[in-house]
């Protein structure tokens, strides 16, 4: 199978297909006549592996230490577990983040709904975002964002 052949196979794009070759994960031979990679059913089955461990939140590391392990005829049940415990916490965080953003954003067009439009007096760039208490400085100190 070549990229294309693969790519339409998975629904997915070519420069998926390839961006995974130079990850490593995918390790097609090559065709001794033009040159071009061609990939066996196993590595349809790896694509199809990729792609519902990227689905699941794993990252490129997770899903070659998952195969690596695999690979070498041990269980990566047990990684896997270990792993999904570390992106849920980290998910878990990134959704708390978000929603602390997201009710700051509610908040401020609640607060604009009322208030006018302003034209800059060089003292300020915009009124409705400055006018807000200022949520940077509840950051720690140091970080830049």
């Amino acid at each position: 199978m070549t990229v294309a052949q693969l790519a339409k196979c998975l629904n997915i794009s070519a420069d998926t297909v390839r961006h995974y070759v130079r990850c490593g994960l995918l390790n097609p031979t090559r065709n001794p006549e033009n040159g071009y990679k061609q990939f066996s059913k196993k590595d349809q089955t790896r694509m199809n592996f990729i792609l519902q461990c990227k689905d699941l939140g794993f990252s490129l590391s997770d899903i070659q230490t998952i195969m690596d392990e695999s690979g070498s005829g041990h269980s990566p049940c047990p990684q896997v577990r270990e792993i999904m415990v570390k992106r849920l916490q980290e998910t878990q965080e990134k959704i708390s983040a978000m929603t602390q953003t997201y009710n700051h954003m509610k908040h401020a067009m609640e607060v604009w709904q009322h208030q006018g439009d302003c034209l800059p007096t060089g003292e300020h760039i915009c009124h409705l975002i400055e006018g807000l208490s200022e949520p940077h400085m509840k950051r720690e100190k140091g970080a830049i964002s």
